[in-house]
C-alpha cells in the first residue's frame, strides 16, 4: 500500500467506470483490491460467448444478463466491503448528465467506441472532471491523462474514424474482400432478410439492353423479385437469388464498357455451372428439417473448421443454405434482421456472400474465421495488455485523487521495445489551442449548399464526424434546427418539413460566408461552423461530399478493419447504419492508437534524451512493471 494520502483518497473518494468489458473487468477487480470503495460503473451491454475467453468476471451461465450488475456481483464475493453502483445503460443517456459526473472525483474510461469516448470527454470538461482514458488492441495498448485547462482533452488530436465506402465501389468495382464483405452485409442480408422499407442498393438498375436481356430471359427487374413467391420452394427462391445477384447482375454491370477498360472484368456466376444439377434442382432434401438445435449451415454441410477457405462450390452450398434455414428456422427475424457478429447463420450468410462475389472479381477469398473477423470489426484480445493496462489506470488515478497531476504520464505499451522499454511514459500534451471542443476554434465546412440538405449536415458531419448527439442549430438569432421530448409539436413539424431543403433554399440562405452556430446542451458543447460553397468532391476521398477542415482536420481514417460503412453517392448515407450501434465491439477496448501517434511519442522521448539526466529523472517517474 501507498502513502497515508493515497489510502485516505481511495476510500473516499468516488470514481466513475465507463465500461464493463475487456478492461473494465480487469479495472473493476484492480480498483476494488487496490482498496477503492465508492465505485459507480455503467455500461449498456450484454454478456455474449464470445466475450468469455477475456473478460473473466463473466461465466457462461451469465450469457445474456447485464455486465454492469454482473460485474459487480463477482468483485462483491471477494471482496464484500466495496460500495459498487452498477447502472446498466447508455452513457450517453440524459440521466447521465452533467451533475451526474459532478460527484465524482475521477472518471476512469474502458470503452470500445469513439462516439462513447467523445461523449464522456464533453462530459468531463462541462463538469471539471479529470478523464482517464484507455485502450487496447492485442499487444498495443495506451492510458492518457486528460485534464480540463491543464493537458489536451481527448479530441485534442484527430482520431480514427470508420472507413467509409462510395456506393459506387461496393456495388460496382470492388477491389478489396472488405468491399464484398460490406456489399454481403449492408446489401444482400439486409435486402433478403432486413427492413424492407430500406432502401437498397443490392439490384443492379439495367440499360436498355440489359432491359431487353432481361425481358427475354424472363429474368424481370419487379420490385418483389427478393420476396419468396406463393408455391416457390425455399430452395427455387434460393437458386434464383443466387443467379440473379451473381449472374444476371455481373452481366448487368458489364454492359457498360467504360467501366472495365482499365480494370478486370468480371466473371458472371450461376448456379449450374458451379453444383451438379442434382444438387441444385432438388427440394429442400430435408436439411431444413435438421433436428440439430445450433441453427447453422456449416452444421448442416459438414464444414467443420472456420479457418478453412471454403471452395467456390462450398461457398454456393452455404449460401444456399443459410437462406432456407433462415426461412425455416429463423422465419420470425425475416423483415428485421440486422447484422450481429455472434449470429453464427448470418456470418455463415455473409462469409459466403462475400467470397462468391469476391471470386466474380478476381479476389481472393477468405475463412469465415478472417470474414467474421472484418465483418464484426474484431480485434483480438489479449488479456494481458488489459490487465497491464487497468493497472496503468489505477496509477494514474492515484496521481489525480492524490494532487500529483504534475507526476501524470501518458503511458503507451507496444509490442518491441523502445530504449528497452515495453511500456513508454510522455509527458501529457498541453491544451491544443485549436482544439474546436475545449478551445471552440471555428471549423470551416466545405458543401454543395445547391444540393447538401440539413439532414445531410446533422447526419454526416454534426453527428458521424463531431459526435454531437443532440444539435441545436443556429444561423445567427435564427433557430434552424433542435430536438427534445420538450419541443412543441408544431416546431417539431417545421424543423422536420426542412431537414430534406437544400441549404441554398433556405428562407435565409446558406451558402459561403454564413456561420452555423452548433450547440449540444446535454455535452455543453459548442462549435461554428463557416459555410464555404464548393461544387465538386472527390467520390473515393470524399465520399460524404463534404469536408470538415480548420486547424483540427475532419477525423480520418487509418485501418481498413475498424468497422465498415456504405456512404451512397446521393442521399442514402443515413439508410445504411453502422454494425451494432454505438458499443459494437469484439473487442473490445479498441485502442485509438496510430503510427503518428506512437511517431509523437518517440519524438517526445527523444527530446528528453537531450536534457540533464536530473531532468529525465523527473520527466520518467512511471513505477516499473514486469
Amino acid at each position: 500500500m501507498g502513502s497515508e494520502e493515497e489510502r485516505i483518497a481511495i476510500e473516499k473518494e468516488k470514481v466513475l467506470m465507463v465500461g464493463a468489458g475487456g478492461i473494465g473487468c480487469e479495472l473493476l477487480k484492480t480498483l476494488a483490491l487496490t482498496g477503492f470503495k465508492h465505485i459507480h460503473l455503467i455500461d449498456m451491454d450484454t454478456i455474449e460467448v464470445s466475450n468469455l475467453n477475456r473478460q473473466f468476471l463473466f461465466r457462461k451461465s451469465h450469457v445474456g444478463q447485464s455486465k454492469a450488475k454482473v460485474a459487480r456481483e463477482a468483485v462483491l464475493k471477494f471482496r464484500p466491503g466495496v460500495d459498487i453502483v452498477a447502472h446498466h445503460g447508455n452513457v450517453k443517456n440524459a440521466e447521465f448528465d452533467i451533475d451526474f459526473f459532478k460527484q465524482f472525483s475521477v472518471v476512469l474510461n474502458g470503452l470500445d467506441n469513439l462516439e462513447a469516448r467523445r461523449h464522456v470527454n464533453r462530459l468531463c470538461l462541462a463538469a471539471g472532471v479529470p478523464l482517464v482514458e484507455s485502450g487496447t488492441t492485442g499487444y498495443l495498448g495506451q492510458v492518457t491523462v486528460h485534464i480540463k485547462g491543464k493537458t489536451e482533452c481527448y479530441e485534442c488530436q484527430p482520431k480514427p474514424a470508420p472507413k467509409s465506402y462510395p456506393v459506387c465501389t461496393i456495388t460496382s468495382t470492388p477491389s478489396k474482400l472488405i468491399h464484398c464483405i460490406v456489399w454481403a452485409k449492408e446489401l444482400a442480408l439486409a435486402k433478403l432478410f432486413g427492413d424492407k422499407s430500406q432502401v437498397n442498393e443490392l439490384d443492379v438498375r439495367p440499360s436498355v439492353l440489359a432491359d431487353a436481356k432481361a425481358d427475354t430471359n424472363e429474368v424481370g427487374n419487379d420490385a418483389d423479385f427478393f420476396e419468396l413467391r406463393r408455391g416457390e420452394s425455399t430452395w427455387q427462391f434460393a437458386g434464383r437469388v443466387f443467379d440473379r445477384i451473381f449472374g444476371y447482375n455481373i452481366e448487368t454491370a458489364l454492359q457498360n464498357e467504360d467501366t472495365w477498360k482499365a480494370r478486370r472484368r468480371p466473371d458472371p456466376l450461376y448456379l449450374d455451372k458451379i453444383l451438379p444439377p442434382e444438387e441444385f434442382t432438388a427440394e429442400e432434401n430435408g436439411n431444413g428439417e435438421i433436428e440439430n438445435p445450433t441453427v447453422s449451415a456449416m452444421v448442416t454441410l459438414g464444414l467443420k473448421n472456420p479457418q478453412k477457405i471454403w471452395d467456390v462450390q462450398e461457398n454456393a452450398r452455404v449460401f444456399l443454405e443459410t437462406i432456407q434455414l433462415f426461412f425455416k428456422r429463423r422465419s420470425k427475424d425475416i423483415g428485421k434482421l440486422v447484422f450481429d457478429k455472434d449470429d453464427q447463420l448470418a456470418v455463415e450468410f455473409v462469409t459466403a456472400a462475400a467470397n462468391l462475389r469476391a471470386h466474380s472479381f478476381g479476389i481472393p477469398m477468405q475463412s469465415l474465421f478472417e470474414a467474421k473477423g472484418m465483418a464484426g470489426n474484431i480485434i483480438h484480445a489479449i488479456a494481458t495488455t488489459n490487465a497491464c493496462i487497468a493497472g496503468l489506470i489505477v496509477l494514474e488515478a492515484l496521481k489525480l485523487l492524490t494532487k500529483r497531476t504534475e507526476q501524470c504520464r501518458m503511458t503507451y505499451c507496444v509490442e518491441h521495445p523502445t530504449r528497452k522499454m515495453l511500456l513508454v511514459p510522455v509527458e501529457p500534451a498541453e491544451p491544443n489551442p485549436h482544439c474546436y471542443v475545449c478551445s471552440e476554434t471555428p471549423l470551416v465546412l466545405e458543401v454543395n449548399t445547391v444540393t447538401a440538405t440539413m439532414r445531410d449536415v446533422i447526419e454526416k458531419v454534426l453527428k458521424r464526424k463531431l459526435g454531437v448527439d443532440s444539435p441545436v442549430i443556429m444561423q445567427g438569432s435564427s433557430l434552424l434546427y433542435e430536438t427534445g421530448d420538450d419541443l412543441e409539436e408544431d416546431m417539431a413539424a417545421h424543423y422536420a418539413s426542412l431537414l430534406n431543403k437544400s441549404l441554398a433554399s433556405y428562407p435565409t440562405p446558406i451558402t459561403t460566408g454564413v456561420v452555423l452556430t452548433v450547440e449540444d446542451y446535454h455535452q455543453d458543447f459548442r462549435c461554428s461552423l463557416h459555410v464555404k460553397h464548393r461544387e465538386t468532391f472527390d467520390e473515393e476521398k470524399e465520399p460524404d461530399g463534404m469536408l470538415i477542415t480548420g486547424d483540427i482536420a475532419s477525423v480520418v481514417n487509418t485501418d481498413d478493419t475498424l468497422q465498415p460503412k456504405i456512404v451512397a453517392d446521393e442521399d442514402l448515407s443515413n439508410k445504411v447504419e453502422n454494425g451494432h450501434g454505438e458499443d459494437d465491439d469484439d473487442d473490445d477496448d479498441m485502442v485509438m492508437f496510430t503510427p503518428e501517434t506512437l511517431a509523437g511519442a518517440k519524438r517526445k522521448l527523444e527530446e528528453e534524451e537531450s536534457l540533464p539526466v536530473e531532468k529525465r529523472l523527473k520527466i520518467q517517474q512511471l513505477p516499473a512493471m514486469s
